[in-house]
């Protein structure tokens, strides 16, 4: 795993490198921020669930981390974010039409590796696509009526975050030759482990100070994460405060009261109770595959969900 990883980070580099300097140097600058690599990594396990030396899973892996990474692009532009991976966004660092450009430019490289692996693969990673953006779309839009909130938000976190993690794990079992309901459970798995990956990222945003960017980022841009939606959904007179905080984006002023009140709030509690629930489902998923030392990786990742704190 390690080698093949250290191999993924190789080819991540060489996909996005051409004689256009501006573009060589904002196509690799994500890249080179670093990162979790969970994507590659977890199709580079569920590959062990088949025969991990079959061809395609390597290119597999580097075109999702590609797909992951021109997502983030954009990403970046929407939020107006100054900071990715503890290091200056492309849009701070250059200006938005780089940034989407660069964006579309990596997923370009992404697609280009996906068409050497076939036609069914592109689908795939196409309709992964149009899930991603869905999900992304359904974010920025009101809740519609008579939906219920946690509902409609665990459904955003499956399209925008579960799905694309859910393909890792269904690319890796599959170019490895794994069997269909071996297959199909790994899929199923990706995308659980991929909402508890958004849940905890959430929570990660209001309790610590060293995931790579300032506390609160969430509360100040008004994003509605998990713990703020339970917040709003509850009706607890000692939460007024909280509730008048968070319906919108908090100012800067008003931020540290905010945390405040949520970390010691009932909401953030449900959150990691939601979290919680999430992770059980994984690892239940996870122990249904076949027994090795794949099985064992994918259980381990599912006890990382409450451990981690970046």
């Amino acid at each position: 795993m390690r080698a093949s990883l250290e191999l993924v980070e190789e080819r991540l580099l060489k996909a996005v490198d051409t004689d256009q300097p501006l573009l060589r140097q904002s196509g690799s600058h994500l890249i080179r921020a670093g990162g979790k690599r969970f994507r590659p990594m977890l199709t580079l396990a569920c590959a062990h669930l088949g025969d991990p030396n079959r061809p395609g899973i390597l290119d597999a892996a580097v075109a999702l981390e590609l797909t992951h990474l021109a997502t983030l692009y954009h990403d970046d532009v929407m939020d107006e974010a100054l900071l990715r991976r503890g290091a200056p966004s492309a849009n701070a660092r250059w200006d938005n039409s780089i940034a989407i450009l660069t964006g579309d430019y990596v997923f370009s490289r992404a697609a280009e590796i996906m068409a050497e692996l076939g036609t069914e693969a592109v689908r795939l990673q196409a309709a992964t696509f149009a899930r991603l953006v869905r999900g992304q779309i359904n974010e920025t839009m009101p809740i519609p009526e008579g939906t219920d909130a946690v509902e409609w938000h665990l459904e955003i976190l499956s399209e925008k975050t579960g799905s694309l993690i859910a393909t890792c794990a269904k690319f890796g079992a599959w170019f490895a030759g794994a069997d269909e309901p071996t297959i199909a459970t790994a899929e199923e798995f990706g995308e659980v482990i991929g909402v508890a990956f958004q849940i905890a990222d959430d929570i990660i945003d209001v309790e610590s100070d060293t995931s790579g960017k300032t506390p609160g980022t969430d509360l100040l841009e008004g994003v509605p994460t998990l713990p703020v939606i339970y917040a709003l959904a509850g009706d607890d007179p000692a939460d007024t405060r909280l509730r008048e905080l968070v319906s919108g984006p908090v100012p800067e002023s008003d931020l540290d009261e905010a945390l405040a009140l949520l970390r010691a709030s009932k909401a953030l509690t449900q959150a990691k109770d939601t979290l919680h629930q999430y992770q059980e489902r994984a690892r239940s998923l996870a122990k249904a595959l076949p027994q090795g030392p794949a099985q064992k990786a994918l259980v381990d990742i599912c006890d990382y969900m409450l451990e981690r704190d970046a």
